[in-house]
């Protein structure tokens, strides 16, 4: 029974909304900047079937006001974040992130936060993060666990133990002066955790307290003091250099089908691509590509320029939102020419490729390069073997997606041509290749590939018409490798560093080497 807006009282204020179901579990959020008309939208018939089966199960609504649209996306993340709605994004890999915790023991340890499935922190104290690249950050827990005395051990032993020994701990457990002193350590440790103007504030005291000390002849102190501080600049290193090679630039694309969402993105480190993952969420509700970036950033280091294949709705409230989280100029841009655009087409195309359902991506590009009714999975190619007048035959060798089957390998011992006519050779082999698949009611392949250039072309293009097959048909001409199809005057030149030309070429050369083995057969029969 679907749900009656009509005694519900809805307001107009820019907010989030909660849907509950018949268990008053919460099963989807949103937000809108008038809750009123965003409500009533999920209850028009226009609406998709997944949207649809969402309303069925609402039993309830309820509602948090904010003061401006702003608001309603930081509060929407965090509300998603915590209950984890089974309609709403939930990034497949939102559990690497690390939180670190400061325990609330009589001497503070500094440890992994852990979260149950529902975002329920497990232990108690004081929770900081989230920390992205989650492995390097546990290296630094111990960076930070020295820098600032902090014991390791489980229980606390009643006599110092190694670590001790090794400058890292005061020893707590066992010196009253070191037990004084141990809140200011945790004190200053949360400072840092907390953020970059904290950690700098306390960089600055702690260098003023070194020359304090040197002054005061206090050498072991400044000793000590100073090591402290070559720890946490070590561990500022750290976090500039994550910080360069995570955040400087980040491509996303996004493809859409039927009612779902793929995103895939490229993270560049130096021009180079270094690292992607791949993102799946239904086109329910408020469920968007821009809802989805605030999602990933709210885990994710903010880099300064954000590449995407088509602009969000709201990009300049995101780009906005973003500045003010990092602290410096964030741009979200659509690049529409250069290596920019380039790096946009390669995420669309492996998108592609994740719709199609595994093909190779080189054949992807080739359907799309060629305009090719479906993907070309099986490719047959065909060339002629010339060796004086006498010593002519015709190969062909299969390819299946993308690599050589070569079971399917055919060779042909020319029948009806006399003399040196590539073309004519071209238009018996393939008149005989074909006319059998026909014979045997065998599978046709999905694109024919023939070595030579337009004459070689329309010879082939002549012998399938004469069966009545209409198969896609090209010729890959080696000098320039150009590719020339029937229905073009001009060649298509794909760029050599291309994955679909190299199919092509791999595809050709096999043709080739596998004919001239065969014609260097014959010859030498001959003449035994």
């Amino acid at each position: 029974m679907t749900f009656d807006i009509s005694k519900l009282t809805i307001p107009t204020d820019p907010g989030i909304y909660l849907m509950k179901d018949s268990d008053a579990k919460i099963i989807y959020i949103g937000k809108a900047k008038n809750l009123k008309n965003r409500i009533r939208s999920y209850f028009n018939k226009n609406q998709n079937y997944k949207t649809q089966k969402l309303v069925e199960h609402i039993s309830n609504i309820e509602f948090v006001l904010t003061d401006n649209e702003s608001e309603a996306f930081l509060l929407e993340s965090n509300m998603i974040k915590k209950h984890r709605p089974r309609f709403n994004i939930e990034l497949k890999d939102q559990q690497r992130y690390t939180y670190l915790r400061i325990s609330d023991e009589k001497f503070p340890r500094l440890l992994v936060a852990r979260r149950t499935r529902v975002g329920k922190f497990l232990g108690k104290g004081k929770t900081f993060g989230p920390f992205t690249q989650g492995s390097s950050k546990l290296l630094t827990i111990g960076t930070l666990r020295k820098a600032f005395q902090i014991r390791i051990c489980k229980t606390l032993p009643k006599k110092v133990c190694l670590e001790y020994h090794l400058g890292n701990c005061e020893g707590p457990c066992e010196f009253k002066d070191a037990q004084d002193g141990y809140p200011k350590h945790v004190s200053a440790l949360q400072d840092v955790l907390k953020g970059k103007n904290h950690a700098k504030v306390f960089t600055e005291k702690l260098e003023e307290e070194m020359q304090q000390a040197a002054k005061s002849q206090q050498f072991e102190r400044a000793k000590d003091i100073r090591d402290t501080l070559i720890r946490l600049g070590s561990l500022q290193t750290k976090q500039k250099m994550e910080y360069v090679e995570n955040s400087d630039e980040e491509y996303f694309g996004i493809g859409v089908q039927e009612q779902s969402a793929s995103v895939m993105n490229f993270r560049m480190i130096n021009g180079v691509i270094r690292d992607s993952d791949k993102f799946f969420f239904d086109l329910v509700g408020d469920n968007s590509f821009s809802n989805f970036l605030y999602q990933y950033y709210s885990t994710h280091k903010i880099p300064k320029f954000i590449f995407v294949s088509e602009l969000p709705e709201n990009h300049k409230l995101l780009e906005s939102l973003f500045s003010e989280q990092s602290g410096f100029n964030v741009q979200i841009l659509s690049p529409s020419k250069g290596k920019k655009k380039d790096i946009i087409n390669l995420i669309l195309k492996n998108i592609n490729l994740i719709h199609s359902k595994g093909g190779d991506p080189g054949l992807v590009e080739l359907k799309e390069i060629l305009n090719l009714p479906t993907i070309p999975n099986t490719i047959e190619c065909f060339d002629i073997s010339n060796h004086g007048v006498d010593f002519a035959v015709g190969s062909m060798a299969r390819f299946v997606g993308g690599v050589p089957s070569k079971p399917g390998y055919r060779k042909f011992k020319i029948k009806t041509v006399s003399g040196r006519d590539d073309f004519a050779m071209i238009n018996e082999i393939i008149k005989r290749r074909y006319y059998g698949l026909l014979e045997e009611n065998s599978e046709l392949p999905d694109l024919i590939v023939i070595d030579g250039g337009k004459g070689q072309l329309g010879s082939a293009v002549d012998a399938l018409e004469s069966l009545g097959l209409d198969l896609p048909c090209i010729s890959l001409a080696k000098e320039n490798e150009e590719i020339y199809t029937p229905k073009s005057k001009k060649p298509i030149v794909i760029p050599k560093y291309n994955s679909s030309l190299k199919i092509l070429q791999h595809a050709r050369d096999e043709t080739h080497r596998f004919g001239v083995a065969y014609n260097r057969t014959i010859r030498k029969n001959q003449i035994k």
